[in-house]
């Protein structure tokens, strides 16, 4: 797949255009493709996993062991280091020289001065890294990588350590959340809450529909003198049921002492604004230092769904009335995924506030209209109040014939008002 940029200054002209009164055009969006060099980041290293048993697709419990880290990554993202060029990089390392199963591990990147320098496993939930091969400490699978830096240079990681136990087992620890983070820009990784899981751990089946952790994120307030510096905001979604409309509730636990304790984590998506199953949640902060959460909420039976974001002014502990963003058409799994594809779809939006202007806020998203996705975008001036009509980000001309797809997008937010919307496309697959 391309990756394609759509950067800065034709989205940065925009946003003073919304200062002056003026709406972002596609147009204005449109025109502002730039051409990256790819480098490679990632080397093959050694690190604790689970092999897979000759005729089994699962692994074996206590046959953990070192083994090479030699197949795939997936799920990426990055965080710089405010102030410099340096960058962490996070994602998916499957396990062993295969690709083939569901056995994976989070790893990190160093990327220091904007040159790769190594990359290894994010230690604290594999064998070799605990010593031990009870489970827990020890998980067959960490995923769903995500990253932010505090003022101090201190890399923090909400992390979903689960097990991946889907045969005829019936009862096991099935995963919980954790924090954790480095002060040597993800060489070395520490548990964060004391080692204690943020959404404990609960002994139940991988199959069960109810109590299931996944989609986390984080959010570290990096503005020296405010006086949520370095707080750190976990968010994830807790699942009692399937995504169709039925029981998904966004949870936020929040530090104060740069991740060494968490408050006890707390539902801040109430039914009677969102409806009952909400997930995707993105926290961040903008440049007057309140905290904004945006999520999906999804309707019963697969209909449209919608996007929210809420605001918090006092570190979490309260947050404004859930404002409906957009509608978004997701694409259902009915359908096996995307058509002409051997992959699932992702998380539909991504959702950033702007680190220069208080109250600024992106939100891109992929809309799927029944034969083909587009990535759009819409921003909001007042603090999530209201937002712009969203505009189509990409820029193809699809025919009837041979409609392309652009998703899973995702949105950055730099100083003086630059803007970059990136995004998966299928026109040079």
């Amino acid at each position: 797949m391309l990756m394609r940029a759509v950067i800065a200054a034709t989205l940065a002209a925009a946003l003073v255009g919304l200062v002056a009164g003026s709406p972002v055009t596609s147009a204005a969006v449109r025109n502002a493709g730039v051409t990256f060099t790819n480098v490679v980041a990632s080397t093959p290293f050694t690190g604790g996993g689970y092999p897979v048993p000759p005729g089994s697709r699962v692994p074996v419990a206590g046959t953990c062991g070192a083994g090479p880290f030699n197949a795939n990554q997936s799920e990426s993202w990055i965080a710089v280091k405010p102030g410099t060029e340096d960058l962490v990089g996070s994602s998916k390392f499957f396990f062993d020289k295969y690709s083939t199963f569901y056995m994976f591990y989070l790893g990190s990147y160093r990327i220091l001065n904007g040159a790769p320098l190594d990359d290894n496993q994010v230690q604290g939930y594999d064998c070799v890294s605990t010593g031990t091969q009870e489970m827990p400490p020890s998980w067959t699978d960490t995923t769903d990588p995500n990253a932010d830096f505090d003022t101090q240079g201190r890399v923090y990681q909400t992390m979903l350590p689960f097990n991946s136990f889907f045969d005829a087992t019936k009862l096991h620890p099935d995963g919980e959340i954790d924090v954790s983070y480095s002060d040597d820009n993800g060489r070395h990784w520490v548990k964060g809450n004391g080692g204690v899981a943020l959404e404990p751990t609960n002994n139940a089946s991988a199959k069960q529909a109810g109590h299931v952790e996944d989609k986390q994120w984080i959010a570290v307030n990096h503005i020296p003198g405010h006086p949520y510096q370095d707080h750190v905001y976990a968010a994830w979604a807790v699942f009692n049921g399937s995504s169709a409309g039925q029981g998904i509730k966004v949870r936020l636990a929040v530090s104060r002492d740069r991740g060494q304790t968490f408050d006890k984590a707390v539902t801040i998506s109430p039914p009677s604004q969102v409806g009952p199953a909400d997930t995707f949640v993105y926290p961040s902060i903008d440049a007057a230092g309140a905290l904004y959460v945006a999520f999906v909420s999804f309707p019963p039976q697969g209909s449209a769904s919608t996007i929210y974001v809420a605001r918090s002014a006092d570190d979490g502990v309260s947050f404004s009335p859930f404002v409906p963003v957009t509608i978004v058409n997701i694409i259902t799994t009915a359908t096996g995924g995307l058509p002409n594809t051997r992959f699932r779809d992702g998380i539909a939006e991504s959702f950033v506030a702007s680190p220069t202007y208080p109250g600024h806020l992106y939100l891109t998203y992929e809309d799927w209209d029944g034969t083909q996705m587009d990535v759009k975008f819409t921003q909001s001036t007042d603090g999530g109040l209201t937002w712009l009509t969203p505009v189509v980000v990409n820029d193809n001309a699809d025919t009837a014939t041979l409609p392309t797809d652009q998703f899973q997008p995702t949105v950055a937010a730099g100083p003086a008002g630059a803007v970059a919307v990136a995004f998966y496309d299928r026109r040079k697959a």
